[in-house]
């Protein structure tokens, strides 16, 4: 097991404070850094597991760390460029009751 802080070189905040738990991240497709700037385990990751949006709450879990530790790692991926983010999108109001009802009506006529 590795300490949060080693993940983290130590730091306790995000460089970015885009991320909430319901903030949706996706990969980016870069090629991988030369030799000398490679990723982190943890990084290559996520990259992995976001080729489609996921959640930052559902990374959190699927790494099985802390969500502060993740919202850190995914800031140094904002940075290099390899992550979008963005908030999830917004389901319209459902129907009204009365609307379906005259579809419902509608096609019984059909």
């Amino acid at each position: 097991m590795v300490r949060a802080f080693t993940l983290t070189g130590g730091r306790t905040q995000p460089s970015r404070d885009v991320f909430t738990l319901i903030t949706l991240v996706s990969t980016v497709d870069l090629p991988l850094p030369p030799v000398g700037r490679r990723l982190q385990p943890e990084h290559l990751r996520i990259l992995r597991m976001c080729a489609q949006p996921l959640a930052v709450a559902e990374i959190s879990a699927y790494l099985d760390l802390p969500v502060s530790v993740t919202t850190i790692l995914l800031s140094d991926l904002l940075e290099q460029g390899r992550i979008l983010a963005r908030p999830p999108i917004h389901v319209a109001a459902s129907p009204q009751i009365a609307l379906l009802q005259k579809v419902r009506n509608g096609l019984a006529r059909l």
